[in-house]
């Protein structure tokens, strides 16, 4: 309650309340909004003086709805935080005579990143956001395994091409090889066949052929 932070361009702000959750996430909650409009309100005994007080109450929450839109709560140093803050009002009867009497008042607050709560839907809104966090946290694994899948793809089609340039080069060293034994074993006139002649003609050499090339 009531930490002290920076935004990105050097302004410290005061969040009246910072919720952990899961994970190292954090949630903002403003509650500095004034309901002294709304005691006047509840406590006018004629309509005459009610109707102008209730006018004030629904003034009072949409300027701090306007307030609270120009501060950049997600930009704050220190917080993971989503571009949304929850703007608390502990009375719910106050809740609901704002939100009545104005009608564009809700939505108006959630297009500047607004949401408005109270005790009873407090918590229900932090579930909410909490799951939107564990489906953010999914679809960034499902990212990474679609990255990871694409790169596995390239490094095994960079294999299958080195493999079939390989295949190639040994098919044409076997022809090659093919050859060149072909003309020192097979065929007439072969290299093995005319140096054996030698020795028929009484050539002396130190050690004979292999069998296997001979063969």
């Amino acid at each position: 309650t009531q930490g002290a932070f920076r935004d990105g361009e050097g302004r410290l702000l005061k969040p009246d309340v910072v919720i952990h959750l899961p994970e190292g996430k954090d949630v903002v909650v403003d509650s500095k909004v004034s309901l002294l409009a709304y005691n006047e309100f509840v406590n006018s005994d004629e309509d005459v003086d009610r109707e102008p007080a209730l006018r004030d109450h629904v003034k009072a929450v949409r300027s701090h709805i306007e307030v609270l839109s120009g501060k950049d709560y997600s930009g704050l140093k220190g917080l993971r935080s989503l571009d949304f803050v929850l703007m608390f009002m502990p009375i719910e009867s106050a809740f609901v005579a704002a939100f009545q009497a104005d009608e564009k008042l809700f939505s108006d607050a959630f297009e500047r990143r607004i949401v408005v709560v109270t005790p009873t839907t407090l918590l229900a809104t932090l579930r909410t956001i909490e799951n939107i966090w564990r489906y953010e946290r999914q679809n960034e694994n499902a990212r990474e395994i679609a990255e990871r899948a694409g790169a596995v793809y390239d490094k095994l089609r960079g294999f299958v091409e080195d493999m079939e340039r390989l295949g190639i080069q040994i098919e044409t060293a076997h022809r090659t090889f093919e050859g060149a034994m072909n003309k020192l074993t097979r065929g007439r006139g072969n290299l093995i066949s005319q140096a054996q002649k030698f020795q028929d003609l009484g050539v002396k050499v130190k050690k004979d052929l292999s069998k296997t090339v001979l063969e």
